[in-house]
């Protein structure tokens, strides 16, 4: 293993600029001095005949596309390659690469690696979706979120690893860019990031973690992001300590460059200066679709900001602006194209895999109110517009999930909140951390009395929720660790719920 220091020089060596990148030639044998594939190769976005394989190169050489080859076969010895070819990485993307093999067989492990000189990386395992039509059996997968790396160990990413699962769904702050927290068991390397260099530098820093690797070479992924990937509470073009609009879009493309740079990302999904689509569908078969959300790129500013932007603790009776039916979370070009696409979802289960907790969060104890506007209570009537949807459409047993508020909570979605006869229309589980530190449990338990649509609620433990979709039962587990202090901590079964088919509403077991 690098040195820290030393990884971050052989990091911001890779950082060139466009000028620079676009003369450069492909290096012919390329000889390395340290290995150049030490942040492990990851895979995403199962299709029935393929998915994204994902490297990228590191080293001090110079500026220069490098050739890299891949294999791909259907055991990890790679006795029978299936697949296998070249592809430049170039300095304009930081010597990542994306391959995207086709003619795959659906429903299947493989495994894969790559080459470049006389280097080779580790090898990783994946696999591609059931073919559309397919009746699967069974459905396997875990989701997580927020992993600030100086707050803890990402242990829950080795016991993540050794899970019998079919993919992953993180759900934001994968990268922070900010240092906070207590008890820190590491440190970032520089201050902020705000340059394509530093954001660079920050996702290698994170990528090195052999946990995460392991996590990553396991199974494929499905992601998106949430505001620290950029910026804390940003909203579209609004960051949130009044910075200018030019220059605050000028750090989201560097931001987003970085992340399609560090993530297994399809090309559809190559970001064009500060925008970049990464709200999509996945299907398995005919059993589930997951719709994964974008809740940062395109949602209204919150409400009654207490500084320039960003969030805060409203009285909605005093800021009547956060009921204002013309604000989204999601923007009204995506709102149209998930209404779109859950209608004509034939699946038994429909997974809205998203950032943040949607339930309503009463955060006053007693009559009066208080309603946290980072999240979906500063966007009620979105909400509602979603779970009316949701209802009418009678779409097949919808389940949300989702991370950010570094606490477990498990609640019946209802339209109206209010309303003790509304009818519960989905089930919702958010999922704590991986690292970053959450609320003290004391609160957590007033606020379980405050809300009675929350069936769960947990904000000491870290780690992630594990799913299994099998005939006509959703089963959850929410796992913990007993610290992110020390690398060898044990993992529990916190709580376990399951959700019916055709009964909307999670149940304890």
């Amino acid at each position: 293993m690098l040195d820290r220091r030393r990884f971050l020089q052989l990091a911001c060596a890779f950082a060139v600029s466009h000028s620079v990148a676009s003369r450069a030639q492909p290096l012919a044998r390329p000889r390395f001095a340290t290995n150049p594939f030490a942040l492990g190769v990851a895979s995403g976005y199962p299709r029935p005949d393929g998915m994204v394989l994902w490297t990228r190169l590191l080293g001090d050489f110079q500026p220069a596309t490098i050739g890299v080859r891949w294999e791909l076969a259907n055991d990890e010895n790679f006795r029978k390659v299936l697949s296998q070819g070249s592809i430049p990485a170039s300095p304009d993307w930081a010597h990542s690469v994306h391959v995207e093999p086709r003619g795959l067989e659906p429903d299947r492990w493989y495994w894969y690696r790559f080459h470049a000189g006389d280097a080779s990386s580790p090898v990783g395992r994946t696999r591609t979706a059931p073919a559309a039509a397919a009746a699967v059996s069974r459905l396997r997968f875990a989701f997580a979120s927020c992993q600030q790396y100086e707050q803890g160990w990402y242990t829950a990413h080795r016991h993540l690893a050794a899970d019998d699962l079919d993919l992953v769904a993180f759900l934001g702050d994968y990268i922070y860019e900010s240092s906070w927290g207590r008890e820190h068991v590491r440190k970032h390397e520089g201050g902020e990031p705000y340059t394509l260099e530093a954001y660079r530098a920050r996702y290698a820093l994170y990528k090195s973690d052999p946990d995460l690797q392991k996590s990553h070479a396991a199974f494929p992924w499905l992601v998106t992001w949430d505001d620290h990937e950029v910026d804390n509470d940003y909203a579209a073009d609004r960051p949130e300590d009044g910075m200018p609009r030019e220059r605050f879009l000028a750090r989201r493309a560097a931001a987003y460059r970085a992340y399609y740079e560090h993530m297994p990302l399809p090309a559809s999904m190559r970001p064009s200066g500060p925008d970049m689509r990464i709200y999509t569908r996945l299907d398995w078969g005919r059993l589930a679709s997951f719709f994964v959300f974008d809740d940062r790129q395109y949602r209204a500013p919150q409400v009654c900001p207490s500084r320039p932007g960003g969030s805060t603790v409203v009285d909605p009776a005093v800021c009547t602006e956060i009921n204002d039916p013309a604000r989204s979370l999601l923007g009204a070009e995506q709102e149209a194209w998930l209404e779109r696409a859950l209608a004509d979802s034939q699946a038994g289960w429909n997974i809205l895999a998203q950032q943040t907790l949607m339930a309503r969060l009463d955060r006053k104890l007693g009559e009066e109110r208080r309603f946290w506007t980072d999240g979906w209570d500063g966007y009620p009537t979105a909400r509602r517009r979603l779970l009316d949807f949701l209802r009418d459409n009678r779409t097949a047993n919808p389940v949300v999930i989702g991370g950010d508020v570094h606490m477990n909570w498990v609640a019946d979605l209802k339209s109206d909140f209010d309303d003790a006869r509304s009818p519960v229309v989905a089930s919702e589980f958010c999922g704590t951390s991986i690292s970053s530190q959450g609320p003290s449990q004391k609160m957590v338990d007033a606020l379980l009395r405050e809300n009675p649509h929350m069936k769960y609620g947990r904000s000491d433990r870290r780690g992630y929720v594990r799913m299994s979709i099998a005939g006509a039962r959703l089963h959850a587990d929410l796992v913990g660790l007993e610290t992110v202090k020390k690398p060898d901590s044990p993992l529990d079964v916190l709580a376990r719920f399951v959700v019916e088919d055709g009964r909307p509403g999670p149940q304890a077991i």
